[in-house]
């Protein structure tokens, strides 16, 4: 999900729905690709038959940061940094900006079209550039995955030739995944450690936004934007075509507009609902939901901190409008 897309939500809500689901539509005819049927929820559970959400507590809201363009993503680079992707109005004045606790942002690396996601890697930080509306809808494959050296600043490229690479994860053998929820050929796609390798990626996942990965139960997770429910995805690394279940979170899929998501340390997931400005909670054993806040307009990404100067049991959220903000949980009696 880009700047571009909540602006032309915003603007037009009831047409924006009505265009996008016509949308979907011609873009899955339009596609030589054999499409697999919509993934199946949990046993019971979909947007539909569940409830309104309930609040998972009083969680204390501040502003960490302000004044920046729109962030896309968030990330730690666990030596006192926060890594954001921020956009611009043009789509190519782009960067990875860098934030310390207690100073203000820099520019880690400047001049990119459109950044995506962020991962961390030791001394590296990879992100995706190449994520915009443009390029998604006209197919164009201006899209790169690349690397920049967290000591001396070098960047370079993994691999070129994406389609709109969005979210960005890493497995755990050093390969990366990334997502495209616009345009022909929506999904995932796995990119080898080295960028040699480019193939397509449980198949069955349409739509795909963020991208997270959950290490203790060998799975990745990805939250749908477009589709008709809006929907967490898990997906067994080792066999991503025939072993996945989705969570189906309630709100029309269009409206929220699920964006970028984490796991937190326990195996929660928490997932930024762009259109709807809510951060939910959601539990993967048995796809209960709950909303941390509805009060983070066109939140885009989520990370809990990590790395000196950051508190690792508070959410942090960065959005469109170009803000910062430090979601804290409610006191463990």
């Amino acid at each position: 999900m880009t700047f571009l897309d909540a602006t032309r939500t915003v603007m037009t809500t009831c047409v924006l729905t009505a265009v996008s689901v016509a949308a979907m539509s011609s873009v899955a005819a339009m596609s030589t690709v054999a499409t697999a049927q919509p993934l199946p929820p949990l046993p019971g559970i979909t947007s539909s038959s569940l409830p309104p959400l309930p609040s998972c507590g009083n969680w204390e809201q501040e502003t960490v940061a302000q004044g920046l363009g729109p962030l896309e993503n968030i990330n730690f680079d666990q030596r006192g940094g926060m890594l954001l992707s921020e956009q611009s109005a043009n789509g190519i004045d782009g960067s990875i900006k860098r934030l310390e606790a207690d100073g203000p942002p820099r520019t880690l690396v400047a001049n990119i079209e459109s950044p995506g996601g962020i991962v961390v890697d030791g001394d590296t930080a990879y992100f995706t550039t190449g994520n915009s509306f443009l390029s998604g809808l006209t197919n164009q494959a201006d899209g790169t995955l690349r690397a920049v050296n967290l000591d001396s600043g070098r960047v370079t490229t993994v691999a070129d030739g994406l389609r709109m690479p969005n979210g960005l994860a890493q497995l755990p053998d050093g390969d990366f995944v990334v997502s495209r929820n616009l345009g022909p050929h929506t999904g995932l796609t796995k990119i080898s450690r080295d960028g040699t390798q480019v193939t397509r990626f449980a198949e069955q996942v349409n739509s795909p936004n963020g991208l997270a990965l959950d290490a203790e139960r060998n799975l990745l997770v990805a939250s749908t934007a477009f589709d008709a429910d809006t929907n967490i995805v898990l997906i067994d690394i080792d066999n991503p075509t025939t072993s996945m279940k989705s969570i189906a979170i309630p709100g029309f899929g269009a409206l929220n507009v699920a964006d970028d998501l984490t796991v937190s340390p326990d195996g929660q997931i928490f997932v930024a609902l762009n259109g709807a400005g809510r951060i939910v909670q959601v539990d993967p054993e048995d796809g209960s939901a709950c909303s941390v806040t509805d009060s983070v307009p066109f939140a885009s990404s989520v990370r809990f901190g990590s790395g000196p100067g950051w508190d690792s049991d508070s959410l942090y959220v960065s959005d469109f409008l170009g803000n910062v903000t430090r979601l804290t949980p409610p006191a463990t009696p």
